[in-house]
C-alpha cells in the first residue's frame, strides 16, 4: 500500500514522502496513529502543491536574506553606550542592543540570536559582527560603538 507520511517515521522515511509499506503495517499502525495517510489521487496532488508552495517560500526567504546581506555590506551601524571615559564602557554592548539599533537605523528586523559576537564589546571602537541570515547565508556587519 502506498502512503504519504505526515510525520517522520524511524526506518521508513521523512515527513511528506510517499512510501510503499505492507497493508497491515499501514492499516494497524501508520493510519490509526495519524503518522501517514493513504496515497489517493487527491492526497498526492495536495502533497505536490504543498511541496511547491514550500519551495517558493524558501526561495523567497533566501532572496530576502541575500538582499539583507548586500545592504549590510554597505553601511556601518552606530551604537551609543554609557562610558566611563578613556574608551571604556559601563557594562557591554549586547546582541539585543545591536538588533534594536539595526531596526531603528536601517529598518532591518533581525533576531538577536542571529547575531554572533566573537567577544563582548566593552570598549569604544569599530567591530565586526557576524549575522546568520539563514539558508547558510552570513553577512558581516560593521558596528561602531560610541560613548554617550
Amino acid at each position: 500500500m502506498k502512503v504519504i507520511l505526515l510525520q517522520d517515521v524511524r526506518g521508513q522515511g521523512k515527513r511528506g514522502q510517499m512510501i510503499e509499506v505492507s497493508d497491515g503495517y499501514a492499516r494497524n499502525f501508520l493510519l490509526p496513529k495519524k503518522l501517514a495517510q493513504e496515497a489517493t489521487a487527491d492526497n498526492v496532488n495536495t502533497m505536490r502543491m504543498n511541496d511547491k508552495a514550500t519551495q517558493e517560500r524558501q526561495a523567497k526567504e533566501r532572496a530576502e536574506a541575500m538582499e539583507i546581506a548586500k545592504k549590510m555590506k554597505d553601511f556601518t551601524l552606530t551604537v551609543t553606550a554609557k562610558g566611563g571615559g578613556a574608551g571604556r564602557l559601563f557594562g557591554s554592548v549586547t546582541n539585543t542592543e545591536i538588533a534594536d539599533a539595526l531596526a531603528r537605523q536601517q529598518n532591518i528586523k533581525l533576531d538577536k540570536r542571529k547575531l554572533v559576537l566573537d567577544e563582548a564589546i566593552k570598549t569604544v571602537g569599530v567591530y565586526t559582527v557576524k549575522c546568520k541570515l539563514g539558508y547558510e547565508i552570513t553577512a558581516d556587519l560593521r558596528v561602531e560603538v560610541k560613548e554617550a
